[in-house]
């Protein structure tokens, strides 16, 4: 029997990928995604909800399929304030996935980030980690947790200082400096979620970087 997945950040760079790759794969008949502002992306699979954040209750009734991959996210400098970013990373995830849960979805896969910790002096680390905490309370069935290293969005979301960035984590990497660091392209992210999404898993499970990167 396929399933139905629900994708949230479905516009960003590993939202993009989980996108794709889902509509692809044979395990789901159907691919639901709730966004801001719909993309130019049409299939026979997917459902395309256009929503206001700020008023989720309303669309509770919508959200509705077996697996919820919770992608969103965003940055201080696009999100305006610190208040306004934790309100994207955390708030939004946080209530999105209890009504995920109340409506009986049994599986949820975070992107969370890597060095993720509440008690981080790091303020995006410090939200990643609040949100990990208070999603493993909830009751799913299953809670897989990703902590990837840097990035490596598609060609056209790269920023000039992130190609940078990157180039440099990989030469460090390669000499055995911050091989934990070694930059992670979004698509083989997307993969691993997938593939233990598929699996009749159990629990919480946090993926570190290595976790990811192995075959």
């Amino acid at each position: 029997m396929q399933q139905h997945a629900i994708v949230l950040g479905a516009t960003g760079a590993t939202g993009r990928a989980l996108v794709q790759q889902l509509l692809e794969h044979p395990a789901f008949g159907s691919v639901s995604i709730f966004v801001r502002k719909a993309p130019a992306l049409t299939h026979e699979k997917l459902k395309v909800f256009t929503i206001n954040f700020s008023k989720l209750q309303s669309y509770k009734n919508l959200i509705i399929g077996d697996v919820l991959f919770s992608a969103l996210g965003t940055t201080r400098k696009d999100a305006g304030s610190k208040a306004k970013q934790y309100e994207v990373d955390y708030t939004y995830q946080y209530e999105f996935a209890k009504m995920a849960l109340n409506n009986g979805v049994n599986h949820y896969a975070l992107v969370s980030s890597y060095g993720a910790d509440e008690t981080s002096m790091f303020f995006y680390l410090k939200i990643k980690g609040a949100l990990e905490e208070a999603i493993k309370k909830l009751s799913f069935q299953s809670i897989c947790i990703y902590q990837p290293p840097s990035l490596i969005r598609q060609p056209d979301l790269l920023r000039p200082a992130e190609k940078r960035a990157i180039w440099m984590l990989k030469k460090l990497s390669r000499i055995g400096i911050l091989r934990s660091q070694q930059p992670l392209s979004v698509e083989t992210l997307a993969e691993k979620m997938i593939v233990e999404a598929v699996q009749d898993t159990r629990g919480v499970k946090v993926f570190l970087p290595k976790d990811i990167t192995a075959p």
